[in-house]
């Protein structure tokens, strides 16, 4: 990894560059063994020329944003992890449009609309993921979804950043062109309505109380873990298949929610996976439904 190092020195510094990181201090399911080489870019062109530079000297590169939708397996990643995260996390406000960078969070975004009398995002003030892959799954909870008042995105494309619109991100549940292209989200903006502040407060209040009440939040997590398949609602089926509270080593099935898979303290990515089996074969046995996991799983098994 000692050459992936020294071409990103050549735009980068020292303190951008991380060799050996443990990817658990950076997916909020809080596993995952090193990646050889974390990279924390400061600006679309820093992905583009790491991307390039990764392409040039063969070494696989994967691109995320806080680990939200995450898990990294416990023997880690060989390459290169670019991390969109605070260096790319500016946000801004034209008129009733507000801009944002990928790396900023949902919830970032969505209290800056609120602090400027902006509506629209009140629902992604709970989402725990950050704008660009946010962008690229389409986040949406309580009825609402990005693809709702998103006018257009930057997206680099073959080392080229492009402008597309919101027609040209095709974005559906939990999947838009970038993701299924390979294109890297380096900003958006929304086109947002005005309101009184403190009555888009109040609904950011209200949806994340409902978001505490029914989530397990105290437990580190992905997020829904499985995809909703069409027709049912995954944790309705994980439930009816009895397997809330199942266990395999430190991750659980919620006992609060059986949608989500949770890290009960010093679970490994081994113990995730194996769970998820577990829960797709139930599942299909009882009620001949494949459920998807809508997490992304990188990296390779210790």
């Amino acid at each position: 990894m000692d050459r992936i190092v020294e071409a990103l020195l050549g735009f980068a510094r020292p303190d951008q560059i991380l060799v050996n990181e443990p990817m658990s201090c950076h997916t909020t399911f809080r596993v995952g063994g090193p990646a050889d080489v974390l990279f924390l870019p400061e600006s679309g062109g820093d992905v583009a020329r790491a991307l390039a530079a990764a392409k040039a000297l063969g070494v696989e590169a994967y691109v995320i944003g806080n680990g939200s939708n995450l898990i990294v397996r416990d023997g880690g990643v060989r390459g290169l992890v670019i991390g969109l995260g605070e260096g790319m996390s500016a946000v801004s406000r034209e008129g009733n449009v507000v801009a944002a960078q990928a790396g900023a969070t949902l919830a970032r975004v969505s209290a800056f609309a609120q602090g400027e009398g902006l509506s629209g995002l009140e629902f992604a003030s709970g989402i725990p993921g950050t704008l660009g892959g946010g962008c690229a799954m389409n986040a949406g909870a309580y009825g609402g979804q990005l693809s709702d008042c998103l006018i257009d995105a930057t997206v680099l494309v073959n080392g080229e950043e492009q402008t597309w619109t919101a027609q040209d991100m095709a974005m559906g549940y939990r999947t838009s062109r970038p993701l299924r292209e390979g294109g890297v989200v380096l900003s958006a903006r929304f086109r947002l309505t005005p309101d009184d502040p403190q009555a888009i407060l109040a609904r950011m209040k209200e949806l994340n109380a409902r978001r505490r009440d029914k989530q397990p939040l105290n437990y580190p997590s992905a997020g829904s873990t499985f995809k909703r398949p069409e027709g049912h609602f995954a944790g309705a089926l994980i439930e009816g298949a009895g397997l809330k509270g199942r266990r395999v080593g430190g991750a659980q099935v919620s006992e609060k929610h059986a949608g989500f898979i949770v890290n009960t303290g010093g679970a490994t990515a081994a113990d995730i996976l194996a769970l998820i089996r577990v829960v797709q074969d139930a599942v299909r046995a009882k009620d001949g439904v494949e459920l998807e996991t809508e997490v992304r799983i990188i990296g390779e098994d210790a």
